[in-house]
């Protein structure tokens, strides 16, 4: 089994530690910088929400379509995406709510 190293992402200016197989982490960070990007979009898009509905518009929104940059497969196709993306989500919602 692989080791897994540990490192900090940022979803709408808060840091979460992972843990993922070194050779995820440069798909990770991407992804990361996606998801913000979209989260940045949406605020624009819809001033006077709460940080929660933006970021879960944005993680539904790249869970349910398909990644486009340098040729990857679909995210919805994905198992360890949405496992994840529901990781997350749980943090997000503990920290939250």
């Amino acid at each position: 089994m692989d080791p897994l190293i540990p490192i900090n992402i940022v979803v709408a200016d808060r840091a979460y530690r992972i843990k993922i197989k070194p050779e995820e982490e440069e798909d990770v960070r991407r992804i990361m910088k996606e998801v913000n990007e979209k989260i940045i979009e949406f605020k624009t898009a819809y001033a006077g929400k709460d940080m929660q509905d933006f970021i879960a518009m944005a993680l539904i929104m790249y869970a349910t379509h398909p990644v486009t940059s340098a040729g990857k497969a679909q995210a919805s196709t994905s198992p360890l995406l949405k496992e994840k993306l529901e990781h997350l989500e749980q943090l997000l919602n503990s920290q939250l709510g």
